[in-house]
C-alpha cells in the first residue's frame, strides 16, 4: 500500500506543477543537485573530488507536447557541452518520455539520435532509462535502432520484471545499469514480492559481472552491495568492470566509504525544478529511503503537501472501490 501511495503521489499533475512552484522551499534541494546548470556542474566537481562520477538526469514529467519535448532535448545538449566544456567526470540518464515518446516514436527517436550524436562528439555516454512496462519495448526498439550507428549508449534493466533475464542476456554487450525497479506494474508483467524480486536482481547482476560489457550495480541495499564485493572477489572480476551508483542525497556516507574503498562509484544527479515525482519513485522503490531523508527533507511543511496528497488519493481509491 505504501508504495502504491507514493506511485499514486508521483503521478499526480496538481502536485507536481506545486513542487516545481515550491521545490526549494519544500527541501528539494536535498534530493535535487541544483536548479540550474552552473549549480549542478558544481556539485559534479564536489562529487569527482573524491572520486565519484556523475550520471546526469534532466527531470521532466508529463511531457505531451512537442515544444516541451523540444525544450527537454535543448536542456540535454547543454548538460553535454557544460560537461565537455568543464571537464567534469560524468554522462547522461534521460527518459524516452521526456523526449516525446508519448507524443510521436519518430519524433522521440530524432530527438535521442541528435543527443547520443552530440555525446558520441565528445565521448560522453548516454543512458536510456527505462520507465513503466507500457514504455518498455518501445525504449528497448529505440535503443536498438540507436545502436547500429553509436556505441556511445546503453539502457537499464529492471530486476522485477519476469523478461529481465531474457533482456540482460540479450544486451550483455551493452553497459547496463541494473536496478530493482520503481513504478507500480500489475503482477502479469512483474514480480511483487521483495523476495523474488531480489532473487532475481542478485542473478541478473552475477550473470552480467560474469558475461557483460560493464555493471553499473544500482541500490541502497546493503545486503546486495555486500553480496558483490564478496562475489567479484570470488569470481576474479575486475575493478574496471563495474560500478556502485545511488542516489544523489541518498547515503553520502556509504557512497564516500565504497569510493574511498578504490570502488567505481557514479552519483545518479537529477537537476531542475521538475523533482517531485522522480523523488516520489525513489520513496516507492524501496520505503527503507524514507527513513535516509526524512529528516532532511519532510519538514512541516512538506508534510502539509504530501499529506493533503495522500489524503486525496486515499480517497479516489476508496472512491473506486464503491
Amino acid at each position: 500500500m505504501l508504495k502504491e501511495l507514493f506511485i499514486g503521489l508521483s503521478q499526480n499533475q496538481l502536485l507536481n506543477t506545486a513542487a516545481k512552484k515550491y521545490g526549494l522551499k519544500l527541501g528539494a534541494q536535498t534530493v535535487v543537485a541544483g536548479t540550474n546548470l552552473p549549480e549542478t556542474i558544481q556539485t559534479i566537481r564536489e562529487l569527482n573530488a573524491h572520486g565519484i562520477s556523475a550520471t546526469v538526469d534532466n527531470l521532466g514529467e508529463f511531457v505531451y507536447e512537442r515544444d516541451e519535448a523540444v525544450m527537454a532535448k535543448e536542456q540535454i545538449l547543454d548538460v553535454i557541452r557544460a560537461i565537455h566544456e568543464n571537464g567534469v567526470d560524468a554522462h547522461i540518464s534521460l527518459k524516452p518520455s521526456q523526449l516525446g515518446l508519448d507524443i510521436d516514436r519518430e519524433f522521440c527517436f530524432e530527438n535521442l539520435e541528435e543527443i547520443v550524436a552530440a555525446a558520441a562528439e565528445h565521448d560522453i555516454f548516454i543512458n536510456i532509462d527505462m520507465e513503466d512496462h507500457a514504455r518498455l519495448q518501445p525504449s528497448f526498439d529505440l535503443l536498438d535502432e540507436l545502436h547500429k550507428n553509436y556505441d556511445n549508449v546503453g539502457t537499464v534493466i529492471q530486476a522485477y520484471f519476469y523478461r529481465a533475464e531474457e533482456d540482460v542476456r540479450k544486451y550483455k554487450d551493452f553497459r547496463l545499469r541494473l536496478v530493482k525497479g520503481a513504478y507500480k506494474e500489475p503482477a502479469e508483467y512483474a514480480y511483487t514480492d521483495k523476495a523474488d524480486i531480489d532473487r532475481n536482481y542478485i542473478e541478473l547482476i552475477e550473470y552480467h559481472l560474469l558475461n557483460g560489457k560493464f555493471t553499473s550495480i544500482a541500490t541502497h541495499d546493503d545486503k546486495i552491495i555486500d553480496h558483490v564485493k564478496k562475489f567479484v572477489v570470488e569470481h576474479d572480476v575486475p575493478r574496471d568492470k563495474f560500478e556502485f551508483q545511488m542516489l544523489y542525497g541518498f547515503r553520502k556516507d556509504l557512497q564516500l566509504k565504497l569510493a574511498s574503498e578504490g570502488y567505481n562509484f557514479t552519483t545518479y544527479v537529477p537537476f531542475g525544478n521538475d523533482w517531485f515525482g522522480y523523488f516520489m519513485r525513489r520513496l516507492a522503490e524501496r520505503p527503507q529511503n524514507l527513513n535516509l531523508v526524512a529528516k532532511q527533507v519532510f519538514t512541516p511543511k512538506t508534510n502539509a503537501v504530501i499529506g493533503l496528497a495522500a489524503c486525496a488519493f486515499l480517497l479516489g481509491r476508496l472512491t473506486k472501490r464503491k
